[in-house]
């Protein structure tokens, strides 16, 4: 596989989710304001099913097409919050409610946010 920037495993990742009708999805662009990472992709998925369709669909894609896994993954079964970590990339897949509480996207604020064109 060839060397995958994490702008592109991110939006990779995005037009996974999209096409599992997740919601609200956001690049957040967090190089030079975080050492964790340099991107988070948040999305949103109306219920528990959808939303470990959209983190397999996620997964698969993204191995797919980079050849990577991810590093570590928190939240599966049951859960209203799934984060998968590539390194460079962190995945917030959240339910509704779940996503309004903790509302990364405020936290991050100063964050640019990219264009996905999706």
């Amino acid at each position: 596989m060839k060397n995958t920037t994490p702008l592109e495993l991110a939006r990779i990742a995005a037009l996974a989710a999209d096409e599992k009708k997740a919601t609200d999805i956001v690049l957040l662009d967090l190089e030079g304001l975080s050492d964790v990472c340099d991107y988070f992709l948040i999305c949103t998925a109306a219920n528990a099913r959808m939303l470990s369709s959209v983190v397999d669909e996620i997964e698969e894609k993204v191995k797919k097409n980079t050849g990577l896994g991810p590093l570590s993954h928190e939240g599966r079964a049951g859960a209203s919050w799934v984060l998968l970590d590539y390194g460079s990339v962190v995945i917030h897949a959240f339910l509704p409610e779940t996503r309004d509480y903790y509302r990364l996207e405020r936290l991050w604020g100063d964050a640019p946010q990219v264009d996905l064109g999706l």
